[in-house]
């Protein structure tokens, strides 16, 4: 074991008390610093999300999510100990074996039931370098057809995301994030018409493992896709570089001053059989000209996240097909230029988010909000659904007097006069 910064203590398989690779690491470091010291031992987590400047334990607060997500599931599912300090000031080491409620209702507890301290996270082999490839299209139909392709060959890809093009000129923003150098300039001379466009975005890693060489293997992958022609761009880039890609953003965006910005976001997980009614709204509801940021839209399987934990996915359709094990996630990331959104645009999108939420939630889409923003109690028990009962029963025998992130406003804080009976 490596005496290392930032309080992460990394093992190589063989090494620690279990049989595989891990990092012990504080809830408060950061998923950067984490990269940075495994990859010292050629190793890294699993499963990401986009951007790295987050804590660890804030990401397994609410699931963390990435690309890889259809590969090895969220970070929630790829953690094998955690220690927590509950609402009743107990510190506890749970895994899934010891204290298992407590362990189960943390993650993706949104700060409900215990402070995350330290996390044990697992690890693997890290690639080198990475084949980075975007694929563009004009059809939705094809473009999720393909990225559920994609999914479906987890031997081969490592990672699948995509995105919405409003307008072209996203394409030529710092928010899409490819490496300038080379010049990724796609044109679609849409003649100033609303049709939006729609790009897929795979990866696939070198770890020189592989019979055959990553471009060989882009190249079998491309030949199954039904992308535009010659609207297929691909990059080699470390894989350090691909995991912090939008750094290259936030460099960009902090150099002209907007990246400390309101960012009025939605997250929602959307059924896939709701998922061209929720397209259809959200393309209703917003600009496409007055928007600022990347729409994101990919596919994650039901069946990597585990249930026991306290995330919520929306319900399989009673007596659903085999592929409702496929749901998406859709994020409206939007930035609100002060310049030019004064505070009562700002409370417009924020009404606006949750116009689309209230709707998309609705039976007929029945989507759920990630990270989700609730404005009553009634709201958040309609969010948990069926799930409710047992997330009240947690929050009773892990913080009764509702000491634990308040703000939410999904429990009532307990007075000190009324407690005298707990």
């Amino acid at each position: 074991m490596d005496a290392l910064p930032s309080n992460i203590e990394i093992y190589k398989k063989g090494e620690g008390v279990v049989g595989v690779s891990y990092a012990d690491v504080s809830g408060g470091a950061l998923w950067i610093e984490l990269l940075h010291e495994s990859l010292k031992r050629g190793l890294a987590p699993r499963s990401w999300t986009d951007y790295l400047y987050l804590s660890v334990g804030g990401t397994l607060s609410v699931g963390g999510v990435s690309g890889q997500t259809f590969k090895y599931g969220p970070q929630v599912s790829n953690v094998l100990q955690l220690d927590v300090v509950t609402g009743k000031g107990k510190l506890v080491t749970c895994t899934p074996t010891k204290s298992p409620e407590l362990f189960f209702a943390v993650l993706g507890g949104l700060g409900q039931f215990g402070i995350i301290t330290r996390a044990r996270i697992l690890l693997q082999d890290a690639p080198e370098k990475v084949k980075w490839v975007r694929a563009f299209y004009d059809d939705f139909d094809a473009f999720t057809r393909d990225q559920e392709l994609l999914i479906s060959m987890p031997e081969l890809v490592d990672y699948v995301e995509g995105f919405v093009v409003l307008n072209e000129q996203f394409l030529h923003s710092s928010s899409t994030a490819f490496p300038t150098h080379l010049h990724f300039t796609p044109e679609f001379h849409s003649n100033g018409s609303s049709r939006a466009f729609y790009c897929i975005e795979f990866a696939v890693h070198d770890d020189g493992l592989k019979n055959a060489s990553t471009e060989e293997v882009v190249e079998e992958i491309a030949r199954r896709l039904s992308h535009l022609p010659s609207h297929l761009y691909r990059a080699e880039v470390s894989y350090y570089d691909f995991l912090n890609r939008v750094r290259m953003e936030e460099m960009s965006l902090r150099g002209v001053g907007l990246w400390e910005v309101p960012h009025p976001w939605l997250n929602m997980f959307v059924p896939k059989s709701g998922l061209k009614a929720f397209r259809d709204l959200l393309l209703e509801s917003i600009s496409p000209d007055e928007f600022a940021g990347p729409v994101l839209l990919y596919p994650l399987l039901r069946d990597k996240w585990d249930t026991n934990t306290s995330a919520v996915l929306p319900e399989a359709a009673e007596g659903a097909a085999e592929d409702e094990r496929v749901l998406y996630i859709v994020g409206v990331l939007r930035s609100a230029n002060p310049a030019s959104c004064t505070a009562e645009c700002l409370r417009d999108l924020l009404r606006l988010n949750r116009g689309i939420a209230d709707a998309a939630s609705a039976p007929g889409i029945g989507a759920k909000q990630y990270i989700p923003h609730h404005p009553s109690p009634s709201h958040w028990r309609e969010h948990f659904g069926r799930r409710w009962e047992r997330l009240a029963a947690r929050k009773a025998r892990f913080d009764p007097l509702g000491i634990l992130a308040p703000g939410h406003g999904i429990f009532p804080r307990i007075s000190s006069a009324s407690s005298s009976s707990l």
